[in-house]
């Protein structure tokens, strides 16, 4: 009986999850609406432009392609924002400019921050090994 009921609860938000991205397959006239399916959009959006339809469809196909956009890494953040998980995509984008640091002392200090904020043992954003929870 006790295995069951976490077995229960992550089919469960499995199913929620799928039902909240069926929306864009399911109504693809108004999918620039329905891409924040959230009452609080953050304010960034309201100066960002948003994406023409067409290259909003892209985004279920190539995560790339919504990062690079603003309103798409906005939506993405506000996304994982209220599955509390939005440590996990600010580790990544500042994975990414690490990337493109060229001066060895820059990339020393840039690594210690993050390490100290990500990575460390009761880190602020701590981020962990995936498949550990």
């Amino acid at each position: 009986m006790c295995y069951s009921i976490p077995l229960y609860i992550s089919s469960f938000r499995a199913k929620e999850i799928k039902i909240k991205l069926g929306i864009l397959l399911q109504k693809p006239d108004s999918a620039l609406d329905l891409i924040i399916p959230y009452n609080e959009k953050p304010e960034k959006l309201a100066k960002t432009q948003k994406p023409s339809l067409d290259e909003a469809l892209q985004w279920r196909d190539s995560l790339d392609k919504l990062l690079q956009n603003n309103y798409g890494l906005a939506s993405f953040k506000s996304f994982l924002k209220s599955e509390f998980s939005e440590e996990n995509l600010e580790f990544w984008i500042v994975c990414e400019d690490y990337k493109k640091i060229k001066s060895p002392v820059k990339m020393a200090e840039k690594a210690k921050q993050i390490y100290e904020e990500f990575i460390q043992t009761e880190a602020p954003k701590e981020v962990g090994p995936v498949g550990l929870v």
